[in-house]
């Protein structure tokens, strides 16, 4: 039982480290990792090569497409892109579905836009189309705030999601093509939480003076740089698909190399510079918007390299074959890591955090756990994100961010996103059974 002491141990050290004494999860995940191997007995040296190989491994598989995504939200954001997309949104949903539109507008925004970033830009005119549509304020932040939650946490590329799935090996367009999947249908629920629920929580909405842009980008520009990424891992993972046996076609290798991930995304990065009205210091210099894209992503891949030193320090102490001898009988499959991932965000507030930490322990403990073939795989990542959601609360800096751009107390928070966010997680996992039941 060292191995499973040593583990909660580490864990506890990671939630009091982040959210008693505010430590960077970095250092945190870091410290956590060796102390777990001197625990368990492992070498010197073992501990240094698990180090070595579970941070520059991890780095080698998703360290650029991290930086790549974190580029287009960021361009997207400051070109005024992501703006454009969400006014065609609700121009395409109508001011009558105001709910229904904020969120599809956040479901979409999600995926290259950081869930923080992306509230702060649509909170002006989230504003305004609840004072125009005569409905509840509330209402409104809380279908925005869950439909950029919803893909947040399971759709690449997302960092978070992206980091669990090279921690746990699963295809990239599978759990894109999923996570969508799932993630929209974790939101119909939402929808009606509200709608008939949040839209009861009385605010005065206080209009600001919207600044006009010198310029914004065309729609289709826009929609380039997340669409064309997606479609082409999605095309590389049919090709890939053994059944199709599309590997002999001539076209393949160009399919497969412009599908890879890592040149998928690199491509979208191209596609944002034809958003910026002009190309100059301003966008790609070390101080322009590339070099903001660097300061936001350089905090994630530590902390998403400090989460595969972790992993790899867990595989290596021999825990899967402690928790083989332990829990064989044990069948609780896909609630496991939805429950894992739930506890770490209550405790520490991050979703990434708590996707990467998981991911982290799940590695060695898949096949043990029954989760090892491919598509199960995929729906464990997604069961690690729907937990991850469960549930924003003080210790979540969204949380903040969410109340103090409405207006709301911490008490309405709660009666808010706090459990606007359990009723997404607990419809994700929900979603999740059913798909492994079914298919």
């Amino acid at each position: 039982m060292i191995y499973l002491l040593a583990l909660l141990l580490a864990l506890a050290v990671i939630i009091v480290g982040i959210v008693r004494f505010k430590i960077h999860p970095f250092f945190v995940l870091l410290l956590a990792a060796i102390g777990y191997g001197f625990l368990t007995g492992m070498s010197v040296t073992d501990i240094l090569t698990s180090i070595n190989e579970g941070f520059g491994g991890l780095m080698g598989k998703i360290g650029l497409i991290i930086f790549f995504g974190v580029v287009i939200g960021t361009v997207l954001e400051k070109s005024g892109g992501a703006m454009v997309i969400a006014s065609w949104i609700l121009k395409m949903v109508g001011e009558r579905f105001v709910h229904l539109a904020l969120m599809l507008t956040g479901y979409l925004l999600s995926v290259p836009v950081f869930v923080d970033s992306a509230f702060i830009m649509m909170n002006s005119l989230n504003k305004t189309l609840s004072h125009k549509a005569k409905v509840a304020f509330s209402g409104t932040s809380v279908a925005l705030g869950l439909g950029l939650m919803a893909t947040h946490v399971m759709v690449p590329p997302t960092p978070g999601p992206i980091a669990a799935a090279a921690l746990l090996e699963v295809n990239l367009g599978s759990l894109i093509l999923w996570g969508l999947l799932v993630s929209l249908l974790a939101l119909i629920p939402s929808y009606f939480f509200a709608t008939r629920i949040a839209s009861r929580v009385k605010l005065t909405i206080v209009l600001e003076k919207l600044s006009e842009s010198g310029h914004a980008p065309q729609l289709a520009t826009s929609l380039l740089s997340i669409v064309i990424p997606i479609l082409l891992i999605i095309a590389n993972s049919v090709f890939d698909y053994p059944d199709l046996e599309l590997k002999s076609h001539a076209i393949y290798p160009f399919v497969a190399f412009i599908g890879t991930p890592i040149i998928a995304l690199l491509i979208g990065a191209a596609l944002t510079l034809l958003l910026p009205k002009k190309l100059d210091y301003t966008v790609f210099s070390a101080t322009g918007w590339f070099g903001d894209a660097l300061k936001v992503a350089a905090p994630i891949l530590l902390i998403t390299g400090a989460g595969g030193i972790f992993g790899k320090m867990l595989q290596n102490s021999g825990i899967a074959e402690a928790i083989t001898e332990n829990f064989a009988d044990l069948n609780i499959g896909l609630l496991f890591p939805f429950l894992l991932a739930a506890s770490l965000k209550i405790a520490q507030g991050s979703s990434t955090v708590a996707l990467i930490t998981t991911a982290s322990i799940m590695a060695p403990i898949m096949v043990v756990l029954g989760l090892d073939e491919p598509f199960t795989r995929t729906l464990t990542v997604l069961a690690i994100g729907a937990g991850s959601v469960v549930v924003s609360h003080a210790n979540d800096s969204f949380f903040w961010v969410f109340t103090q751009l409405t207006g709301m107390n911490v008490k309405q928070g709660n009666q808010t996103l706090t459990l606007g966010t359990l009723v997404l997680g607990v419809s994700a996992i929900l979603t999740i059974f059913a798909l492994s039941q079914l298919l």
